[in-house]
């Protein structure tokens, strides 16, 4: 799926520690060199030893759906015709502790329910600087 997004629309903001998230296709996480530890969201430092030595991880982007929200009122003007949408906290099976945000698209809200089997999927954004991929999230 891919959507141009129009100027009020909320966007991620790339950084060197998200660009890999945010721009490859693929679940990413981090994993610090030194201690081993894997985390997201992605920063400058371990949360765990506080290096700096930190590598992007791919996942195979299946999860769980740990907790959930169906969103009715919109966080932002843009998306007042979008609402409702059911946004998922996911574990990830490679890594339990490491937990992910995300739309629940391909169904109804009411149809999501914790403790579901999900899987990342990629939704192009168009922005007028760059091109994002955004994971999302859809029941297996």
């Amino acid at each position: 799926m891919t959507r141009f997004m129009p100027d009020d629309w909320p966007i991620p903001q790339l950084d060197r520690f998200n660009r890999d998230f945010f721009t490859s296709g693929k679940l990413m996480v981090q994993q610090c060199v030194p201690c081993g530890i894997v985390q997201h969201p992605p920063d400058a430092a371990c949360h765990a030893c506080r290096s700096m030595d930190l590598r992007s991880l791919e996942t195979n982007g299946e999860g769980t759906i740990y907790s959930y929200i169906v969103v009715h009122n919109p966080p932002a003007p843009a998306l007042a015709e979008a609402v409702p949408y059911a946004v998922a906290l996911v574990s990830l099976d490679q890594h339990p502790h490491v937990r992910i945000l995300g739309n629940v698209l391909n169904c109804e809200p009411g149809e999501v329910a914790i403790g579901q089997r999900v899987r990342a999927v990629f939704e192009e954004i168009i922005d007028e600087d760059e091109t994002l991929l955004v994971p999302q999230w859809e029941r297996v």
